[in-house]
């Protein structure tokens, strides 16, 4: 607001001083106390003057937000990470076992109630585990333990038999690949968003990734092709589009784990379709654990884990859980079995 107003009040008060020194200079020269020599010198430097003064106005607000963007900065360099890595911490090898939660708990500091309680599940390595349930249930804060973006409250998660506390953050993280419904995208070109996990990748492996994702066609249709500027968050591009290139980014870094959490829920039909075609390509030959909301992702996990309060009820594949009528014969009549009716539906045209 104030940066607003102060050009039009700087602009005001000199006109009003222009009119005043025009007035005063007219009487003093008409008494003859000055010369219109000197009067008009005096108004050519008063004339230059006006501009340092309006720029030096400006300053003001300048520093200001300046001061204030600093303060911010500050802030945020002062704080201090919630997961601290052990001096001695121990590089993780690609997973070849499992990775096993063992009676984990977890609540956020801000809450009293705990997000998860007592959760015990082994997720073996090269298979997909299907997270389902209700929202609320504890299904993404889960999956966000994996990678230690949070550690449990009481007990632990191991990878390989090694509790992640007893292990490097770098070789955790390179470990795991994340897509989620909410991609993060920055203000950069395209090669550069699909290469922000392995800086050193090649044009060729780029394109491979992009081609795979089903990304590559889309991207040379854009201006510049790889070198086009995504806007930040991606906003010059669809849901889908921002998608593929999440997926893309996953292919590249080619981690043993991935994490999806809801990669196609917030797309339309079309895009989900291009979306899911990458997914399954992303999936082969991983540890997969999915937050998911397809019948089609469901039925292909070898394990569905039903989460209902924080709490794991049940486990089993698609057809065991349907034939135990539980938790998920439920969820599944209510959330699923109109999308079989219409699977079923296509396969009978074809």
């Amino acid at each position: 607001m104030i940066a607003g107003a102060s050009p039009p009040v700087i602009e005001m008060i000199g006109m009003v001083f222009v009119v005043l020194f025009l007035f005063i200079g007219q009487q003093e020269i008409i008494s003859g106390r000055m010369e219109r020599a000197q009067f008009f010198a005096f108004l050519f430097f008063l004339f230059r003057s006006y501009d340092p003064m309006r720029k030096l106005s400006r300053l003001q607000n300048s520093m200001e937000q300046a001061l204030a963007a600093a303060h911010h900065v500050l802030e945020v360099m002062d704080e201090h990470a919630e997961i601290k890595e052990k001096p001695d911490a121990k590089d993780l090898s690609p997973l070849k076992s499992n990775i096993e939660l063992r009676n984990v708990s977890f609540g956020y500091a801000n809450e009293e109630r705990s997000v998860l309680r007592d959760i015990n599940l082994i997720i073996r390595a090269g298979t997909m585990v299907a997270l389902v349930g209700e929202s609320g249930g504890g299904k993404s804060t889960l999956t966000k333990l994996l990678p230690r973006f949070h550690d449990p409250t009481s007990g632990a998660v191991f990878f390989d038999g090694l509790d992640l506390r007893e292990a490097s953050l770098s070789s955790l993280r390179k470990q795991i690949a994340l897509v989620t419904q909410e991609t993060v995208l920055f203000n950069d070109t395209v090669r550069h968003n699909i290469a922000y996990g392995k800086p050193a990748a090649t044009d060729a492996e780029i394109e491979e990734a992009a081609r795979i994702a089903f990304a590559h066609d889309f991207i040379r249709e854009m201006p510049k092709g790889y070198d086009t500027i995504v806007g930040e968050r991606g906003i010059f591009l669809s849901g889908g589009q921002r998608q593929r290139l999440a997926i893309a980014r996953a292919i590249l870094v080619n981690a043993p784990v991935l994490i999806l959490d809801e990669a196609t829920s917030a797309l339309d039909a079309e895009s989900e379709q291009f979306v899911q075609r990458a997914i399954n390509n992303l999936v082969r030959d991983r540890t997969t654990i999915v937050i998911a909301h397809r019948l089609s992702t469901v039925r292909r996990a070898d394990v569905i884990v039903v989460m209902e309060a924080g709490r794991i009820l049940e486990t089993g594949t698609h057809s065991e859980l349907l034939s135990s009528g539980g938790r998920y014969k439920k969820l599944y009549e209510l959330q699923f079995a109109d999308e079989e009716e219409e699977l079923a539906g296509i396969a009978g045209k074809s």
